[in-house]
């Protein structure tokens, strides 16, 4: 017999990758470091006299790391990962627990706190965990039905 279609198969890992957006900010952002280093470094050598080759290597240096970055944010790294057992967020600044499990977990809502739309994890404990959809390269809907189906799952309803 197969699961729902709107429940994850028992024993997979879903995880929530980085939007776009976001991406290339973070990406820009090392650009913008990136070229405040390398502008540094070639006033500081033009001033003590050092030789300029070394700007070309911190350069490309630099440019492999910033794209490698980039790399590993768009193909690897992810936001928000949801188990049989649990959760994990990171990247999101201001989420409040950012790990836990299900049986931890009393409810899932949709809420909009500071005009971001978010779905939060209520704790039994009181805590809470707010993960920002907008910061996933995902659909909203189906995100929220993949916590609410894991979380029905471990509280034995499913």
């Amino acid at each position: 017999m197969s699961e729902p279609a709107d429940r994850p198969a028992s024993g997979a890992v879903s995880d929530y990758r980085l939007a776009p957006a976001f991406a290339a900010r973070l990406v820009g952002l090392g650009l913008v470091v990136l070229a405040v280093v390398v502008f540094a470094y070639a006033a500081l050598s033009f001033a003590l006299s050092w030789p300029p080759d070394v700007i070309v290597v911190l350069v490309v240096l630099g440019l492999v790391a910033v794209f490698g970055s980039a790399s590993w944010l768009r193909s690897r790294a992810y936001v928000v990962r949801l188990t049989d057992a649990g959760y994990h967020v990171r990247f999101v600044r201001g989420v409040g627990v950012a790990e836990g499990r299900w049986s931890e977990v009393r409810e899932a809502a949709v809420a909009h706190p500071r005009d971001v739309a978010c779905v939060v994890l209520t704790r039994h404990d009181g805590a809470t965990t707010s993960i920002p959809v907008e910061m996933l390269a995902a659909d909203r809907d189906a995100f929220a039905n993949d916590v609410s189906a894991r979380l029905t799952a471990a509280s034995g309803r499913g």
